[in-house]
């Protein structure tokens, strides 16, 4: 008898994690890449987390494919029509009005989630309860390369910013409690041309509230190719460029941070070949900050270099403009 009891008790307690876990609501916003859809949809239902995760796929502009859907105690999947604006910002937004789980993360269609991002993610919200944003390390897959992309920090707060992109700090690792989203973080915004750098808007937009946690592993493979959406629309980067400089106005202030998004716009300009306003872009780069790097490649590219190959030489790398 005292045995059976005993092994009753070890039934609860191996079932009692997935009862008191929060339930995940993951978002991933989809158009016409049905193949990688479902790596990225697999790697997110084969977490280690031991609470539920709902993956929540939302199709943008394209039929829905509701073959995917499943159901299940622990792991469902939903799919849904994007409602809002079209695009990665209303995608996303419709996948967080859609979820019901009190942590909403997101994963890009064509990007990939390590075993153990989400029970990492949930265990650092669960240890800094006054924190509503987590984000991790990314691993960037180029070709034949996998290049990981590191912070070297634990919390990132609004002035880091102004000293770099964090181009680390990827949508893919992106989790936030819904009760922010829904509260003073609010959602995604719409507003942004074609959505460009709906990502980078957001972890600002965060840590003007309050800083956000870093788990500074790479628990997501982010797949860099041409093939990417606006990879080569630079058009669209230079207006999304000018429209965060126009929001936030502390970038002009800040000489580093200054430096940085006009050194994009002259880049931007010396890739579409409109030479003058890359050059009236790199001059002010240059007095802003005479170290910024992208000054230097965008002056070399109105001087002739193709800016293909500078971005296939930092791709290479692991980064981008």
């Amino acid at each position: 008898m005292n045995q059976h009891r005993k092994d009753d008790t070890a039934t609860i307690a191996e079932r009692s994690p997935l009862q008191r876990l929060p339930l995940v609501s993951v978002v991933i916003p989809t158009y016409n890449r049905p193949d990688f859809l479902r790596q990225a949809l697999a790697s997110v239902l084969n977490q280690d987390y031991c609470g539920p995760i709902e993956a929540i796929v939302v199709f943008d502009k394209t039929e829905p494919d509701y073959s995917l859907e499943s159901e299940r105690s622990d792991r469902s999947v939903r799919v849904f029509r994007n409602t809002r604006t079209p695009g990665l910002a209303g995608n996303r937004n419709s996948g967080i009005l859609k979820a019901t789980g009190e942590l909403v993360a997101f994963c890009d269609d064509d990007d990939t989630w390590r075993p153990n991002k989400l029970s990492s993610q949930v265990r650092a919200l669960h240890d800094s309860p006054q924190h509503d944003f987590v984000t991790t390390a990314m691993a960037v897959d180029f070709k034949s390369k996998t290049i990981d992309r590191l912070a070297g920090r634990t919390e990132v707060d609004h002035s880091a910013f102004f000293t770099s992109r964090m181009a680390m700090l990827h949508s893919s690792s992106f989790m936030a409690r819904r009760s922010a989203f829904l509260g003073d973080l609010g959602l995604v915004d719409e507003t942004l041309p074609q959505s460009m750098a709906e990502d980078r808007e957001l972890l600002i937009r965060a840590t003007q509230l309050k800083p956000i946690l870093h788990v500074d592993e790479p628990l997501i493979n982010v797949r860099w190719a041409e093939t990417s959406y606006f990879a080569q629309d630079w058009k669209v980067r230079n207006e999304a460029s000018l429209w965060l400089l126009k929001r936030y106005p502390e970038l002009h202030q800040n000489r580093t941070a200054a430096a940085l998004s006009y050194g994009k716009l002259a880049f931007g300009n010396a890739a579409l070949r409109h030479r003058r306003e890359a050059l009236s872009w790199a001059r002010r780069a240059f007095k802003a900050n005479w170290r910024e790097p992208r000054t230097y490649l965008a002056t070399a590219v109105v001087s002739g270099l193709s800016w293909r190959w500078v971005m296939k030489q930092l791709n290479g790398r692991g980064r981008g403009i």
